[in-house]
């Protein structure tokens, strides 16, 4: 006999049942939490929004872009809204509808396609982002644009024909200069390996700038950015 068996073997067995049940309730508890739903997000309970300007010429570079003629095909777009997200102080709320969500009527897509020129991209962003606003499709969408028209672009990057070398804390800086009480932990610029991808503004229910630490962290920490033209 080995020396496991014999050690198996002489345990009483009243410590051995207890053993036994204990790991079978250990696997009950572990399988049922599995099995579990993971918690839904609740509509309308976040602390203030996010307001994503992607830059489109970045973005029209990417595999992503690929078939997006709307947006890429004759490249004339800018900063463009990715989307207005509903965040906590930490993390956000997400997907807060059913499975199957509720599908966007093509009069309030087509409404948007002059600063969201993506169809898909509306819909998803209401999808995701918008069920979490507690707003109905047109309030969203209507939040959407002010939000957009709260923020003014500075000049240098409304439409450049060559491209750009900046660094994140030069977009930074510009924004500020043309957007007064814009604070500096109240905006984070994104990238990706060596271009400029997104400024990210943080905004209160109302539309009015506010501080968010966890964004702002975020931030892209590189020296130097290309900023694609617009074409």
């Amino acid at each position: 006999m080995s020396r496991l068996a014999s050690r198996v073997g002489s345990r009483p067995a009243g410590a051995l049942g207890r053993l036994l049940a204990a790991l079978a309730a250990a696997a009950i508890v572990f399988f049922s939490a599995a099995s579990l739903p993971a918690r839904a997000d609740t509509p309308g309970d976040f602390a203030f929004y996010v307001l994503s300007l992607s830059w489109s010429p970045t973005y029209c570079e990417s595999n992503k872009a690929k078939g997006d003629r709307l947006q890429c095909g004759g490249r004339p777009f800018a900063f463009v809204v990715h989307g207005l997200w509903p965040q906590y102080e930490r993390g956000y709320p997400s997907d807060c509808s059913s499975p199957r969500g509720d599908g966007v009527p093509r009069s309030i897509v087509d409404g948007m396609l002059d600063i969201m020129p993506s169809p898909g991209l509306v819909r998803h962003e209401w999808r995701q982002h918008g069920t979490c606003s507690a707003l109905n499709q047109s309030q969203y969408f209507d939040v959407v644009r002010r939000a957009f028209e709260t923020v003014k672009i500075p000049e240098r990057f409304v439409a450049p024909e060559a491209p750009l070398t900046v660094s994140p804390n030069e977009v930074e800086a510009a924004f500020r200069a043309v957007n007064p009480g814009l604070m500096s932990n109240a905006i984070a610029v994104a990238c990706d390996q060596q271009r400029l991808k997104e400024v990210r503004i943080c905004l209160t229910r109302s539309l009015a700038f506010r501080p968010c630490p966890e964004v702002d962290r975020g931030a892209c920490r590189r020296d130097r950015l290309v900023m694609p033209p617009v074409r």
